[in-house]
């Protein structure tokens, strides 16, 4: 058995790539179009994972978009988050921050941070290897929503 992907449902697929790829630097590493099913399905893959994901299709974050639905989707309580380990939490939080995504839970203990995607799909950040020193402005901030 292998793990191969997460499925994520997506209101508005420029906006979820723009989050996904240019915000938090996934790659897209295919697309299937199916117009008789009138849906798109757009794999990512983290840029680590990206050559392996090409290879073996795993593992890869797939958005699903279909087409013309303007529905919000809901997540159950069952749903938790995607998570991503990350070689500098304080400056891939930053950067997101720069590029105006929400810091829902900073990363006051140099470890953990959550973000949003814009169909509220949580996303944790996980620093690789041993915590980082505490250090401000993320030791002192506030949570902001939900996370």
């Amino acid at each position: 058995m292998r793990y191969v992907h997460t499925m994520v449902r997506v209101k508005d697929l420029d906006a979820s790539l723009d989050f996904y790829c240019t915000k938090f630097g996934l790659e897209e590493i295919r697309r299937v179009d199916r117009p008789e099913g009138k849906f798109t399905l757009v794999f990512l893959a983290a840029p680590q994972d990206a050559e392996s994901a090409k290879e073996t299709r795993a593992p890869e974050l797939e958005l699903t978009y279909n087409w013309g639905s303007e529905e919000d989707y809901q997540t159950g309580r069952s749903w938790g988050h995607l998570a991503y380990k990350v070689d500098d939490i304080y400056a891939v939080c930053q950067d997101l921050m720069d590029k105006g995504v929400t810091i829902n839970r900073p990363p006051r203990d140099g470890w953990m941070a959550f973000i949003k995607s814009p169909d509220d799909v949580s996303i944790e950040l996980i620093q690789e290897g041993e915590p980082l020193p505490k250090q401000e402005p993320w030791a002192s901030m506030k949570n902001t929503g939900s996370w």
